[in-house]
């Protein structure tokens, strides 16, 4: 036997202080994992309470038949999303709701980045500009709303002192049809273009100046260096801007709600207002749960879909 097939004895003392030594980081790591649980555990408490359990209960209720007043919902199972996929009034909804989002994102990421490129120009008074054109952003629904039901009536608005010089008559805005809908489609622009165009600036002013003179001093035109340089690196921005415009839109209440109430008829009953006039007008509990989690799910997938297709065209500096 030779000296490295003796076997290697360790002295009771060393195998005292390595047993000491692993029970002390195991009590560490325990008081570790216990403080970070009082402390997230509050947090995860009201996110439980306030954000998972209403959705868990929505998804309840739109398998039921309830109108508020039973003592108890009475379950039917998947009937309720039988009759609304099926319902042509739910499908015109869904396509007036598809409409208003395309020209709110639309117009919000199309005008937003030209009034960036504007507000980035050395110009006296810029300041004031952007917080002028920002402001519409944090005023309140009911407030925006207000201001444009004044310069949409055909009687002594605004709009009728613009077009009166022209002979026109101007449209009865939130009372016909066919205007109501446009007429929201401005005003929800007016109110989101500003946020759009401050996002945008600030990308523009974080754009890296040298990729941008190299490219005017090999001879390239301001459209080539906007296309090819600047859109490009402003990709991350307009990512954002697309999410949460798209879900901004499709849950837009309070200009509905005070302008139109979703009239005249059904010309502006979007998804959102849908479900306000099936649980708190019809008292129909079921079939306004049942569109809350087919709005989720829509907003799922778009989201989704969304996050697939950009990040492949989406690089981050």
């Amino acid at each position: 036997m030779t000296a490295l097939d003796l076997p290697v004895r360790t002295h009771p003392d060393e195998r005292r202080t390595a047993e000491d030594s692993g029970n002390q980081q195991r009590r560490r790591r325990r008081r570790e994992y216990g403080l970070f649980a009082l402390l997230v555990a509050p947090n995860l408490l009201v996110i439980a309470v306030f954000a998972y359990w209403p959705i868990i209960y929505n998804a309840f209720l739109s398998l039921t038949d309830w109108n508020m007043i039973a003592a108890r919902p009475t379950f039917v199972g998947l009937a309720n999303y039988g009759r609304t996929l099926s319902d042509p009034a739910f499908h015109k909804t869904l396509w007036i709701t598809v409409v208003f989002t395309g020209f709110i994102v639309a117009g919000s990421l199309v005008v937003g980045l030209a009034l960036a490129f504007l507000f980035n120009l050395p110009l006296k008074g810029r300041g004031a500009v952007r917080t002028i054109a920002f402001a519409p952003h944090i005023l309140s629904g009911a407030a925006v709303a207000t201001i444009w039901l004044f310069i949409f009536d055909p009687g002594y608005g605004l709009m009728r002192a613009l077009i009166d010089p022209f002979g026109a008559e101007p449209p009865d805005w939130m009372n016909n049809s066919d205007w109501a809908l446009p007429g929201l489609i401005i005003v929800y622009l007016w109110k989101n273009i500003g946020f759009a165009a401050l996002i945008y600036l600030a990308g523009l002013q974080g754009l890296p100046k040298d990729l941008d003179e190299a490219a005017a001093i090999d001879g390239a035109s301001t459209w080539t260096r906007f296309r090819a340089i600047k859109l490009p690196l402003l990709a991350p921005i307009t990512f954002f801007l697309l999410i949460t415009t798209v879900i901004g839109t499709f849950q837009a209440f309070d200009v509905i709600a005070v302008m139109t109430g979703g009239g005249p008829g059904d010309a502006t009953t979007t998804l959102s207002w849908s479900i306000y006039n099936e649980g708190f007008q019809a008292f129909n509990a079921g079939r306004a749960a049942t569109l809350s989690i087919i709005m989720f799910v829509i907003l799922l997938v778009v989201t989704t879909v969304q996050a697939r297709v950009m990040e492949r065209r989406v690089h981050y500096r």
